[in-house]
């Protein structure tokens, strides 16, 4: 009996790998490198796969034709450092306190960061014979204990702050260059410099299982350009687009150039790259730096769609089937679960979590994902359950204080499927899926942390 049982569970085990690689032969050779590429205020209308005709954008197009796009993607945090501190420990942010940005090394802002109880993807990689490294943007706090050698990697070329200039060759005081623990000048174009920086840590660490979070500050304000990508785009006439145009062409080089490097060292089918977005363009606020989210509504710093559904593209060659779209509901939280489970990591346990490894679900497994996702910036919020969202927002922003449903009327409810740029409220119709929605949202937030500290003024 105890025989036949290993033998059915041999079976199952290799049938499991049998369904999810393309074949027998491709079983791996070691543990997959994993690259995480995150674009930093990226408009959803602005690459190719997306439908961008004025902005060719060849590299970023390929990881979706080689790999999977998904259609209904979100992050969980409408601004940029929640969204990275949700992707570093595979959790909402709003759990532990990290709902709002972090300004800078300045006054009450000095001494926050993403909280030391929590495990970072770089510490339970690195923990598992991984290098690793960031390049680019932190944003996930200053003071030493925050700063990205002191959080599993342990390499780091970039800044600590929001945004940087992309053409000073000084530092800024308050948000400096650093190559590891030592301030730098840098006088080349910055998206340039990472790039670079990502094919020499690809050549240097080629033998060896390698994580690589490649965080670029474009297409982030201030808007910079060199002329040779500026030259790319005389055919369009308003500036501020063109600058924009310019600075994701050379993001998309760079991408490229990475790209490229795997492939001369025979390391792409054995990388699972992932690719989106922090949030949505900034398109209303403050900011603005010449993006498009068309067709959805709003922008960066809102709950509607426009503001945290984003490009996301999952590629592994050789593992993943390419050239395939995914539409049920997912977020950059199911980034770490998904690249442990690749690493053949043991995954914390799911109460733990609340990302979801994807792997089996692109693998064929049925069902969704995610029942529910959430969202709480201040005093705005939004829910999606199946096609449907329910959204409170103003048009003046996010506020201060937390969202508390109390009143039902200043809900909005809107079915995504046949409205996905939300122009039809719902809720009138249908007062009993608001309720419905609202409780879900009500239960969910009373377990969340009080923010660790208010936004930047």
């Amino acid at each position: 009996m105890k025989q036949a049982l290993l033998i059915f569970l041999e079976t199952t085990v290799l049938l499991g790998l049998v369904c999810f690689f393309h074949s027998p032969s491709n079983a791996q050779a070691k543990p997959p490198n994993i690259i995480v590429i995150v674009a930093d205020d990226m408009g959803y209308a602005d690459i190719g796969v997306h439908g961008s005709k004025d902005i060719p954008t060849p590299n970023i197009d390929s990881l979706a034709k080689s790999g999977v796009r998904f259609t209904d993607a979100y992050v969980s945090g409408p601004y940029c450092s929640p969204t990275r501190a949700g992707l570093m420990t595979g959790k909402y942010p709003q759990r532990f306190g990290h709902e709002f940005n972090i300004l800078d090394n300045r006054g009450a802002h000095r001494d926050v960061g993403l909280p030391m109880s929590e495990s970072t993807i770089a510490d339970r990689l690195k923990s598992a014979g991984y290098n690793t490294a960031v390049l680019g943007k932190w944003h996930l706090g200053s003071a030493p204990r925050f700063q990205p050698l002191e959080r599993g990697f342990d390499e780091f070329f970039g800044f600590l702050h929001g945004a940087h200039s992309y053409m000073s060759p000084t530092h800024s005081e308050s948000n400096p260059l650093y190559d590891g623990k030592k301030i730098v000048a840098e006088p080349a174009y910055l998206t340039d410099v990472l790039a670079d920086r990502s094919v020499d840590f690809i050549k240097r660490k080629r033998t060896q299982p390698f994580f690589l979070y490649l965080a670029f500050n474009a297409v982030h304000t201030p808007m910079e350009s060199t002329e040779r990508y500026l030259a790319r785009f005389a055919h369009i006439g308003d500036e501020r687009r063109r600058t924009y145009a310019a600075m994701l062409s050379a993001m998309d080089d760079g991408i490229g150039r990475t790209l490229a490097a795997l492939r001369e060292r025979n390391l792409e089918e054995n990388t699972l790259i992932f690719f989106f977005s922090d949030n949505g363009g900034p398109t209303i606020y403050g900011g603005i730096n010449g993006s498009s989210n068309a067709p959805l509504k709003g922008s960066k710093r809102t709950t509607w769609e426009g503001g945290i559904r984003v490009p996301f593209i999952v590629q592994w060659k050789g593992r993943i089937a390419g050239g395939k779209t995914y539409s049920r509901p997912i977020i950059q939280l199911d980034v770490l679960p998904t690249a442990l489970a690749a690493a053949g990591i043991k995954l914390p346990p799911k109460s733990s979590l609340d990302g979801v490894n994807l792997l089996p679900f692109l693998a064929g497994k049925s069902g969704r994902p995610h029942e529910i996702l959430y969202w709480r910036l201040g005093g705005i919020m939004a829910l999606r359950k199946g096609d449907w969202k329910l959204v409170m927002m103003t048009e003046t922003g996010f506020q201060e204080e937390p969202a508390e449903i109390k009143d039902l009327s200043g809900l909005n409810l809107y079915n995504l499927k046949d409205d996905i740029g939300e122009t039809k409220d719902l809720a009138s119709k249908h007062p009993k899926k608001v309720k419905e929605l609202a409780a879900a949202w009500q239960s969910w937030t009373t377990g969340l942390a009080k923010p660790g500290w208010l936004p930047p003024k």
